[in-house]
């Protein structure tokens, strides 16, 4: 098998971005790009570290961001399962990029930046919920902002179907990985009530 080792070699295999691709671009976010993210509840935000790249699913009850300014997005960091791989990657290496989307739409926006981890209390109060605060509060300064072509979600047909029926569940999957020692279907039975408790 040949591998592509050069970006010379790479870019005759594709040719030139169409002008449209490139103009897209923003700086910062413009009246619509803040309108898109603001509808956004969901997004993947994606970290560097010197042990590899981290992906994360982050989604909240409204918008997953807050726009502290048009350069500047705060995401807080719910409760989760406190591995902290995104955060532990901020700490050490500030690149991010963040994937919005919003059902419906097979628009996808995308957004890269340097990340800041923060405990600030004045920052963290803007998001409560149920007297709870995030624990953390990632702030993301925005170097380019656009939209990315929708035919990924076209081809995936990702809001008009549901494939889920007969996937494993996290408990057999744990019971698997820990060979019966963890997991399965008690695991699973108390997961959902354990969550809605936890969820803010």
């Amino acid at each position: 098998m040949d591998h592509i080792d050069s970006i010379e070699a790479l870019e005759a295999l594709y040719g030139s971005p169409g002008a449209p691709a490139l103009r897209k671009v923003a700086g910062q976010l413009t009246p619509l790009y803040r309108q898109w993210i603001m509808a956004s509840r969901f997004c993947m935000l994606t970290t560097v570290g010197p042990d590899g790249s981290d992906g994360s699913p982050r989604g909240d009850d409204g918008p997953v961001v807050l726009e502290l300014d048009p350069g500047t997005l705060a995401m807080p960091d719910w409760r989760g399962n406190n591995r902290l791989d995104s955060l532990r990657n901020i700490v050490l290496d500030g690149r991010v990029s963040l994937m919005f989307m919003v059902p419906g739409s097979n628009t996808v926006v995308r957004a890269n930046g340097q990340a800041r981890l923060t405990s600030d209390a004045a920052l963290r109060a803007r998001f409560e919920r149920n007297d709870r605060q995030p624990a953390t509060v990632i702030v993301i300064a925005i170097s380019e902002v656009y939209t990315q072509c929708a035919r990924a979600l076209m081809r995936a047909g990702l809001w008009t179907r549901d494939d889920s029926a007969g996937l494993p569940t996290p408990g057999e999957i744990l019971a698997e990985i820990s060979q019966g020692a963890e997991g399965g279907a008690p695991y699973d039975a108390a997961w959902h009530a354990r969550a809605l408790r936890t969820m803010w």
